[in-house]
């Protein structure tokens, strides 16, 4: 009798907000990453340079032994305005790669040191509180979040005062985003009332421009087609292998929490979904998006049937305020579907 596979849509992990934490440190995809395994493109200057540029960020933490810790913004003459690190690049540039490998490379104790994304970092200030949330990532001396947008004021002006009050403790900050640190929120809100914030928060960064083509589609086709509906199914086999309706994960996503996305896929190898649509409902696509991001993370192939993963989004959602999120999605899902289909070749 054939075994019938497990659906993301019937699991409803239960994360204590300590785990949020503990959680905090580069996913599957990065965790062997290295300066040395990042592949610099000998045509494009800027990513050897920033290869340099955040080794030596990396280098220069140091474990805070030995002596009080200066903040990002105690101006010495030997320190530059923006002492954080902030790399910008378009997708598939290899930023997340090298985020990875200055928080590996930093000389500091692994319980010293956190990496995570920006969804997970304001979901952690909305699991523990503001106040508890400093006291948390205070302990640490270096903070790496990736994928950093400001989608919203109230995003702005927590992650503003967030970042100034680990700033005064000490605590060092990398990033990245597909978005210059002064141009933090644009096309999403436009409130004179913000623009305080985001000025004070491109403050504290040094910015490092990442160039590049899409390294995911370097010589690769676009999304690859479709699986039938039915091979979606059929070979949806063995331990950790998930099958979903569509609309009935997307309905699902809607009652669980966002920072539970990752534990939503723990024990999982491969994840099948059946009847895959355009999205026209921001909402929806915006959750579809952290998904994509925890895929991703754990290097989950992803065998997918009906329309092709590069028309997840609707042209309008494309051309929003929201574009670069949707855009990094598609690019990632891509990426994801093609292990997919290899994955059934191999079968």
């Amino acid at each position: 009798m054939a075994v019938v596979p497990s659906r993301l849509a019937d699991r409803r992990p239960d994360v204590p907000a300590s785990r949020l934490v503990a959680d905090m440190v580069p996913p599957p995809r990065f965790r062997d990453v290295s300066f040395e395994s990042y592949r610099a493109d000998p045509d494009v200057p800027s990513q050897a340079a920033a290869v340099a540029a955040a080794r030596a960020f990396a280098a220069a933490i140091g474990d805070g032994a030995g002596g009080r810790r200066r903040g990002w913004f105690r101006r010495t003459p030997d320190e530059a305005p923006g002492a954080g690190i902030y790399l910008d690049g378009g997708f598939g540039v290899g930023k997340t790669h090298l985020l990875a490998s200055l928080w590996h490379a930093a000389p500091v104790p692994a319980e010293r040191k956190l990496f995570c994304t920006f969804v997970e970092l304001t979901n952690l200030a909305g699991a523990l509180g503001f106040a508890a949330t400093v006291e948390a990532l205070s302990a640490h001396r270096l903070v790496c979040v990736d994928e950093f947008e400001l989608d919203d004021p109230g995003d702005t002006v927590l992650v503003s005062t967030l970042l100034g009050r680990l700033s005064e403790r000490g605590v060092r900050l990398a990033a990245t985003s597909n978005t210059l640190p002064d141009q933090l929120g644009e096309g999403r809100f436009a409130a004179a009332d913000f623009l305080r914030e985001i000025q004070r928060l491109s403050g504290r960064f040094t910015v490092v421009r990442v160039d590049g083509e899409d390294y995911r589609h370097r010589g690769l086709p676009s999304a690859p087609s479709p699986v039938p509906d039915a091979v979606v199914a059929s070979s949806a086999v063995g331990d950790g292998v998930t099958l979903d309706d569509f609309d009935a994960l997307t309905a699902h996503l809607a009652t669980v929490h966002p920072s539970r996305y990752g534990p939503l896929l723990d024990g999982v190898r491969r994840v099948h979904l059946r009847g895959v649509r355009t999205v026209d409902d921001q909402s929806a696509a915006l959750r579809l998006v952290v998904l994509a991001d925890r895929l991703y993370d754990r290097d989950l192939p992803v065998v997918a049937g009906g329309v092709p993963l590069d028309r997840l989004f609707t042209p309008e959602l494309l051309a929003g305020g929201y574009r670069k999120k949707y855009f990094r999605a598609v690019s990632r899902l891509t990426a994801l579907s093609r292990d997919g289909a290899a994955s059934l070749g191999s079968r």
